[in-house]
């Protein structure tokens, strides 16, 4: 594993070996104590039940240090933002259901969720039956990162989901970057807590919300 001063000296190496081998043309770094990234509402923003947040994501953990961490929901309680609570049931084959309660002021959701796993590619939560919401989709992708550095991936993070109520959908609005940006850092976090420090820096590749 690599740290200090060669993890720096390895930063730009290994941005400009991955933009050749999968053709991104801007790329961005983001460091997980920076805080609220700068977004704009527009008036279309407020006439909209629908949000959706994509991001792509160089990391320095496996898929599986990922997918070990995205799959355990019974403990999200523990350690994502604003999980209140976490239990999973009807285990199938292919994944589980799983009750949740999600709050986050001034709104509180209970909702079950059906799960669905593809060991150590796929992690994909969907509702259709939420007090608040339509539909509701979280679904995280992992592929393979930089080949000479096997203990790193790729991952895409969306988040998607439609209000019934236009009032709830424009009180969401004002935190949604926020709230999606720091639950997508909480699973980097507790990653690092199981696994150890990253092999490399995570950059951001790709990010895009509507």
């Amino acid at each position: 594993m690599l740290k200090g001063s060669t993890l720096k000296v390895l930063d730009v190496r290994i941005l400009q070996r991955y933009i050749e081998s999968s053709c991104q043309q801007q790329i961005r770094t983001r460091n997980y104590t920076d805080g609220i990234q700068r977004s704009y509402i527009t008036f279309n923003d407020f006439r909209n039940k629908n949000r959706s947040y994509t991001k792509k994501e160089l990391v320095g953990y496996s898929m599986q240090d990922m997918y070990s961490v995205v799959s355990d929901v019974s403990n999200y309680h523990k350690f994502v933002p604003y999980v209140k609570k976490s239990h999973v049931h009807s285990t199938h084959g292919g994944g589980f259901k799983a009750d949740l309660i999600v709050g986050f002021p001034p709104l509180n959701e209970a909702y079950t969720s059906r799960v669905t796993l593809e060991p150590p590619s796929m992690v994909k939560s969907e509702c259709h039956d939420g007090r608040l919401f339509n539909y509701l989709l979280n679904e995280w992708r992992f592929s393979p990162g930089l080949k000479d550095i096997p203990n790193s991936c790729v991952l895409d993070f969306r988040v998607a989901f439609e209000f019934k109520s236009l009032l709830h959908s424009n009180i969401a609005n004002i935190f949604f970057d926020l709230i999606c940006d720091q639950m997508e850092s909480a699973f980097i976090l507790e990653v690092g807590r199981r696994s150890g420090p990253p092999s490399i820096r995570s950059h951001v590749l790709k990010a895009r919300r509507s």
